[in-house]
C-alpha cells in the first residue's frame, strides 16, 4: 500500500481515494471510500486499454456479468463506469493479505488442513463464478485473499476483457495474458477456454500452498521453458501431504476432461462440512499467522483514513481540482451488502512475449528450477 502520487487522481466517481494498493497487466488499484462511508477497492483501466473499443465491449460485458457473481466467497461487484473516458470498477474490500504474500513472505507452507479447507472455500467460489457465466482465467496466490473467517477470490473475469486485445494469446502489446506459473496447458496452447481451467489452476494453487513451490517449477530457467512443463510435463508435487496429494495431481490433468469437477473438489476436501456461510466454521488458520492477520488488519485500518477524518467523509475537506478528478456516470450499486471484501493489490504484470509452445522440450533442462 502506497500514499497517492502527484499523477494519481483524488477522486474516481463517488469514491475518494486513500491510497493506491497496486498496478498491473489491466491497471491501477486504489483503496477509496464511497459517500456513504464504505471502504472499497476502485481499479481504474489503463488509459491505452480504454481507447480501444474491443476492449471497452467486452469490459461492459464482464462487468455485467460479474455484477451477477453471488455467494460469500468472493469480493462482490459493486459498482462500475464502463462509459467513463477511463473506465473503472470498485469491488468490496478484504482486509487481508493475499495467499502469495502469506505464503511467500509471512509464514511459508501451510498445514494440511487449512489446505483442506482452503480448497473447499476456493471450490465455493468458483461455483459462485462460473454460475454467474463467467471462467476465471486467472486464478493464482495474488488473487486469493487470506482473512480470519476463510479465503476470498477477486478479479474473476478480468482476465477474459484483458484477452479482448489478444492475438494467439498475446496483446498487441505483445504481453502475455495469464500468469505463467498459473496458466493451464489450454491456456499455453490457445485452446478453447472452458470452467476446466480453473480447476487447473486452483490444483496449481493448493500445490503452492501446501509446499511453497510452483508446481511446474519457477521462469527462473525462462518463460517459454515454464510454459513447456505446463503444457507437456508432470507436476513435481514433492511436499504436498499424501492425504492431498492425489487430489491435487487431478486437479492438474493435462486433459481437461479428466479434471474433477468442483462438486467432486469439494467431497475430496472432507472439509465441505467446515465451511458455510463465507466462514471456516473451526479455526482454520495457524495461531501465528492468525496473530499476523490481526496486525495487518491494524495497518489496514490506519491506512484508509490517515488523517483521521473516520467515516465522516468530505467533511471540512475542499473539493479537489477537476483535473484530478475521474468522474462518470457511475452505475447504482444498489444497498451495500455485508460482509464488506475489497481487493488486496493486483500484482499481476504481463509477462514478455513467446513464440509458439514446442512439443519437444528445449535445450534448457526442463525440471522444475528450485524455488526462486
Amino acid at each position: 500500500m502506497e500514499t497517492l502520487g502527484p499523477g494519481d487522481p483524488q477522486r474516481i466517481g463517488a469514491y475518494r481515494l486513500l491510497a493506491r494498493l497496486g498496478a498491473g497487466g489491466m491497471g491501477h488499484v486504489y483503496l477509496a471510500r464511497s459517500e456513504r462511508g464504505r471502504t472499497v477497492a476502485v481499479k481504474l483501466v489503463r488509459e491505452e486499454l480504454a481507447a480501444q473499443e474491443e476492449f471497452r465491449e467486452r469490459f461492459r460485458q464482464e462487468v455485467r456479468a460479474a455484477r451477477r457473481v453471488g455467494g460469500y466467497w468472493t469480493a462482490p461487484v459493486l459498482d462500475a463506469d464502463t462509459e467513463a473516458a477511463v473506465p473503472w470498477v470498485a469491488t468490496g474490500y478484504v482486509a487481508g493479505p493475499s495467499l502469495q504474500q502469506v505464503v511467500g513472505h509471512d509464514h511459508g507452507a501451510l498445514p494440511e488442513r487449512t489446505v483442506r479447507i482452503l480448497a473447499a472455500g476456493l471450490a465455493h467460489a468458483l461455483k459462485d463464478i462460473h454460475a454467474a457465466g463467467i471462467v476465471h482465467r486467472d486464478l493464482k496466490p495474488s488473487n486469493v485473499l487470506v482473512t480470519i473467517d476463510g479465503p476470498r477470490v477477486i478479479d474473476f473475469g478480468i482476465a477474459r476483457a484483458l484477452q479482448t486485445v489478444t492475438d494467439g494469446g498475446l496483446t498487441r502489446t505483445g504481453a502475455l495474458v495469464g500468469s505463467p506459473g498459473f496458466m493451464a496447458p489450454e491456456q499455453v496452447r490457445g485452446d478453447r477456454i472452458t470452467p476446466a481451467c480453473d480447476v487447473f489452476c486452483l490444483g496449481s494453487v493448493l500445490a503452492y500452498a501446501a509446499t511453497g513451490a510452483l508446481p511446474f517449477g519457477t521462469a527462473n530457467s525462462g518463460v517459454h521453458a515454464l510454459m513447456f512443463r505446463i503444457a507437456q510435463e508432470e507436476p513435481d508435487l514433492e511436499g504436498v501431504p499424501e492425504g492431498i496429494a492425489d487430489l491435487v495431481r487431478d486437479c492438474l490433468r493435462k486433459d481437461p476432461a479428466a479434471r474433477p469437477s468442483l462438486d467432486r473438489v469439494l467431497e475430496r476436501t472432507g472439509a465441505d462440512d467446515t465451511v458455510s456461510d463465507g466462514r471456516a466454521l473451526d479455526p482454520w488458520l495457524p495461531s501465528a499467522l492468525v496473530a499476523q492477520l490481526g496486525r495487518h488488519a491494524v495497518r489496514l485500518l490506519d491506512a484508509e483514513d490517515p488523517e483521521g477524518a473516520g467515516s465522516a467523509e468530505g467533511a471540512g475537506s475542499p473539493e479537489p481540482p477537476a483535473e484530478q478528478q475521474r468522474s462518470g456516470r457511475g452505475e447504482s450499486p444498489g444497498p451495500d451488502p455485508a460482509p464488506e471484501h475489497g481487493p488486496a493489490a493486483d500484482e499481476s504484470s504481463p509477462a514478455p512475449a513467446l513464440p509458439p509452445v514446442p512439443t519437444t522440450a528445449p535445450a534448457a533442462p526442463s525440471g522444475p528450477p528450485p524455488p526462486g
